[in-house]
């Protein structure tokens, strides 16, 4: 049966070749040139009407998908670890782990047509100014924390991130049960052992990076005669010490470049968890080193400047001593000193009576005193009771004291956003 398209081509070309009409005309006609009428002309002499029809009508295409692919598709979609990811991570997982290679819009229609939506869901864009991206690697990263479901299990957990602002790369991953000051040490060291110092860090407005205005309005003396103006967090004497310049966002919208980041992850991390079975916060710290390595291949682009702006750090640094929690204390006539109301006793016995000591205290160290560039070790005086002590929060500190493991709790596992 020829379609109506095919019926009008064979009464105009029967014309022509009765002599009823010419060529012109049944060019025109059809919308195809006098050449090719000529040649359809010739094909419906030798082959008759049939030949008007295309030769691959009623056909499979070659690159017809099969069935037995469709149906595995669908049912790797419909399965546990791949349910909740969306139509393009989904085709990028079917290529790189079940070796089945599609393009988009093929699998978009294997889903669609079975009823799949993709869980990504597509807001209208809002029209905004962009900030122009920095010219040059390391000029500044955005820093930013985020809590999400990441194990699918109906609890949050906060991953800590640095994002390159001229390139898009991750510079460090690390979760933490809460956003803290543990999971921002830990994005820094990852960021300066592998690209090294930034210029610069643009982060929010919280207690773990600029000191709420109450501290701020109780500098002590001491301070005062140092030249300090204004309080300083933990965080914050870190990045001074390394020359990085630290300034806050006003907003998330300011962060523009780590919000679409953790947006991105939240579509993707999760499937990625699921389908390397990690349900655990020190599976996922493990799993994230590696799959910083794919997301930046994938995502980053090359920033403006080819030079990258990122300093080597300091061979006068290490990282254990740098990235600590540093108070400073003195000590009285038994090498004794007070850190939040609990008593410690240094153990070296030479340092002179009211000495100034410095107090180093990490979970990668424990707790340390520093006097005259000497590394002394310390001791508890009072016993705190593990009742009081989840331990749980960081397995390793189980072999330091129990006070000192409160401490620890304390400076580093505190919720950023606190006051």
């Amino acid at each position: 049966m020829l379609k109506q398209k095919d019926l009008k081509r064979v009464t105009l070309i029967q014309a022509c070749i009765k002599g009823e009409c010419t060529v012109k005309q049944v060019a025109n006609a059809l919308g195809i040139s006098e050449r090719r009428v000529k040649q359809i002309k010739k094909e419906v002499k030798e082959h008759g009407i049939q030949s008007i029809q295309h030769g691959n009508r009623g056909r499979k295409p070659k690159n017809t998908i099969p069935d037995e692919t469709k149906k595995r598709i669908l049912e790797l979609r419909n399965s546990y670890e791949y349910e909740i990811s969306n139509f393009k991570h989904f085709q990028e997982l079917l290529k790189e782990r079940e070796n089945i290679d599609i393009s988009y819009s093929a699998l978009y229609n294997i889903l669609r047509n079975a009823g799949i939506k993709s869980p990504k869901k597509h807001r209208k864009t809002k029209l905004h100014h962009r900030r122009k991206r920095k010219d040059a690697e390391g000029m500044m990263l955005q820093a930013d924390g985020t809590p999400y479901d990441w194990f699918g299990k109906g609890e949050k957990y906060s991953l800590h991130g640095f994002i390159d602002d001229a390139t898009g790369k991750i510079t460090g991953l690390y979760m933490c049960k809460n956003e803290c000051l543990l999971g921002y040490l830990e994005v820094l060291r990852q960021t300066l052992e592998n690209y090294g110092i930034p210029i610069s860090l643009y982060p929010d407005k919280y207690s773990v990076f600029f000191p709420p205005k109450k501290v701020n309005d109780h500098i002590t003396i001491e301070e005062q005669l140092n030249g300090r103006e204004k309080g300083i967090t933990q965080f914050g004497r870190i990045v001074e010490e390394l020359g990085i310049e630290m300034f806050p966002a006003s907003s998330p919208q300011a962060k523009g470049r780590i919000e679409r980041l953790w947006e991105t992850l939240q579509s993707r991390l999760v499937t990625e968890f699921r389908i390397n079975h990690i349900t655990t916060i020190e599976s996922a710290n493990k799993f994230l080193s590696s799959y910083i390595i794919k997301y930046n291949s994938q995502f980053s682009i090359p920033a403006t400047s080819t030079k990258s702006v990122y300093l080597k750090i300091p061979k006068r640094y290490d990282l254990d001593e740098l990235l600590c929690v540093r108070f400073e204390r003195t000590i009285d006539n038994g090498g004794v000193f007070s850190l939040n109301n609990s008593k410690f006793e240094v153990l070296d016995k030479s340092i002179p009576p009211k000495s100034k000591v410095q107090i180093y205290l990490s979970q990668k160290i424990g707790m340390r005193v520093k006097y005259n560039n000497k590394i002394c070790n310390v001791q508890p005086l009072e016993v705190v009771s593990k009742d009081n002590i989840d331990n749980n929060s960081l397995d390793y500190h189980l072999w330091l004291p129990d006070v000192v493991v409160e401490l620890i709790n304390e400076f580093y596992l505190k919720d950023a956003k606190a006051s």
